[in-house]
Formats: C-alpha cells, structure tokens, sequence
C-alpha cells in the first residue's frame, strides 16, 4: 500500500525489516487496520513524522555494528515518542531478549511477540 494515509480507519504502520515470516497485512485488514508497510527504518521514521499512527508493528534485530544503540528499532522509537497513543508491537527473536531490555526499558511498548508465534497470539496482541 502506497504511503498514505486513509482517516476512516485506523493507521497501523508495518515496518519490514528482514521478515522471515508471513505477511499479516490480511489480518491487520480484517481488524479493522489501514495499513502501510515499509522496508527500512528510514522509511518508518519518514511516515512517522508527517502522519498519525495507531499502532506500529516492528522487528527488534539487533545489530553488532551500531557504537550507540543495540538496532535501527531505537531510531524509529526515537520517532515515535511525539505520538502518545500510538501502541507498539515489537517481533523479536528469543536470542535478542536480553538485548531487547535495554530498548524495552526506554520506551513504551504495548506488546512483544517472540519468535515462533501464531496468528491468534498476533491477533490478540493487536486487541486493545
């Protein structure tokens, strides 16, 4: 989907990264979602600044190259600070729990889905 926005419904923006797992945009449609999916960080943090968002839909992957932050998830939290309601779903591999803690602990996220997960464990996390 192009990245505009549509105001009858509410925005969840999908942030792909590396993927590795099914598309949800069917199921992040059938909940009532207008969804823009994006494939970088900067992407994400492009939409984030010109465009209210519900709900963000992101991957922790923590990456050994970065000198003053664990993964490019930290700029697009950075970014999404100026909206309060938006709720955060993060996917993370169970490897990255305890690096993911130090961007837990900064930042407020709604839910986290360790890998392998379901449809239903998605759907109920999406459920506010």
């Amino acid at each position: 989907m192009p990245l505009s926005e549509n105001t009858s419904k509410k925005t969840l923006l999908a942030v792909v990264e590396q993927g590795g797992y099914p598309d949800f945009t069917a199921l992040y449609e059938a909940m009532g979602f207008n969804v823009v999916m994006v494939k970088t960080p900067r992407k994400a943090i492009s939409y984030l600044k010109k465009n209210s968002v519900f709900m963000l839909v992101a991957e922790f992957n923590f990456q050994t190259d970065f000198r003053d932050r664990t993964s490019s998830l930290e700029s697009i939290m950075a970014s999404v600070q100026h909206q309060q309601a938006i709720k955060v779903i993060i996917f993370l591999d169970k490897n990255n729990i305890e690096r993911f803690e130090k961007v837990s602990s900064r930042f407020s996220i709604h839910n986290t889905l360790t890998f392998p997960f379901d449809e239903e464990q998605l759907k109920k996390a999406l459920t506010i």
